[in-house]
């Protein structure tokens, strides 16, 4: 069951990479835009979280303050490449304080993912 767990978090940690390394190639190519690969890996971290939020086959106790701030986190990029989509298909561009937040609250995902035990 632990191994299961393990290709689980796996899997999620995939998920990000798509995210967040979609959105850099955006950044370095300064293309402000969001692309269909950043859906893709959203919905990959997504569903693997939800997945390793289920106490199956551990121990120890679940820290759901942090699992329920990283869900709010993942809420919020969704919500905003959302956004960004739109406005893209409006106007062709997607606003630079959109764009830029996508980056941060992937980054920040991750870091309270690595350093909130």
């Amino acid at each position: 069951m632990e191994t299961l767990r393990h290709v689980v978090v796996f899997i999620h940690l995939i998920g990000f990479a798509v995210l967040f390394g979609a959105w850099v190639v955006e950044a370095v190519n300064r293309r402000y835009q969001v692309t269909r690969l950043m859906n893709y890996g959203l919905l990959i971290a997504g569903v693997a979280g939800l997945a390793l939020a289920a106490p199956w086959g551990i121990e120890y106790d679940m820290n759901y303050m942090k699992i329920g701030i990283k869900l709010v986190v993942l809420i919020a990029i969704g919500a905003l490449i959302g956004i960004g989509m739109g406005r893209q298909r409006k106007h062709g561009t997607v606003p630079p304080a959109i764009f830029w937040s996508i980056g941060l609250l992937t980054a920040l995902n991750a870091a309270i993912a690595v350093i909130w035990r």
